[in-house]
């Protein structure tokens, strides 16, 4: 038996997210699909983490066993034959069997996209979110040094059916920062929670339409009530940037 730890890019607006779904394109199902044709076999296969339908990654981690003698090189170069156009593997190479790409996973970083223009691009649509009113980076910036540190971001997650966990993260660093008409976020930690990343953007939009202000960040954590924080962001401009092992 082998482990073989494969890094993939995909753009997320052709996927409902990367779980296996009926009646739904996802990436997990583009991958075992093409996986089966190279080895032959049902691996068993782990993912970094679960993805929203429209979410991008330019990496995202999965481990494979398999009793496959496939060199990673040539299972790199097949994936990639195998795969539609709107999906690449970046890499493969062979990792200790106790590993695992979600449980292994010491941190994330995600990046979410706004094209920040009067004017619409429209080789843009569905990869990044476009703002029309002018983003003010420095007032941004200073909102989401907020976010550093290790709090309880139940007010930035989206409550649904599953179990309540431990609500605590900790986050490395969040940034605003712009090139051009492009204003980029860019937040890491040690996990994220349900919508956690798109939450955080949706708060810092209220605090540039004057509805939040920088320094009301640590009482919307503070509260530990989604009420408080601002819309959860569209899908299209969020990013799975790096996984950190």
């Amino acid at each position: 038996m082998r482990n073989i730890l494969i890094k993939i890019s995909y753009d997320g607006s052709y996927f409902h997210g990367w779980q296996i779904q009926e009646n739904a394109h996802t990436v997990q199902e583009e991958f075992q699909s093409a996986l089966y044709k190279i080895i032959g076999e049902k691996a068993d296969i782990k993912a970094c983490s679960r993805t929203d339908s429209g979410v991008h990654a330019n990496v995202f981690c999965i481990s494979v066993k398999t009793e496959s003698k496939i060199t990673p090189e040539r299972l790199k170069g097949a994936l990639n034959h195998f795969f539609p156009l709107y999906m690449a593997c970046l890499s493969a190479e062979e990792v200790p069997l106790d590993f695992h790409a979600r449980y292994s996973c010491k941190g994330k970083e995600y990046v979410y996209l706004i094209h920040n223009r009067e004017v619409r691009d429209p080789f843009l649509k569905g990869r990044a979110l476009h703002f029309y009113h002018k983003i003010d980076v420095e007032k941004l910036n200073k909102a989401a040094s907020y976010y550093i540190g290790t709090h309880d971001f139940t007010s930035f997650c989206t409550q649904d059916l599953r179990k309540m966990e431990d609500m605590r993260r900790t986050v490395f660093d969040a940034k605003v920062t712009r090139e051009g008409d492009m204003v980029k976020f860019t937040v890491s930690a040690d996990g994220f929670l349900y919508n956690m990343v798109r939450i955080m953007v949706g708060t810092l939009i209220r605090v540039q339409e004057g509805k939040l202000k920088p320094e009301d960040i640590p009482q919307i954590l503070e509260k530990k009530d989604r009420a408080f924080a601002g819309p959860t962001a569209p899908p299209e401009g969020l990013y799975l940037n790096k996984v950190f092992y």
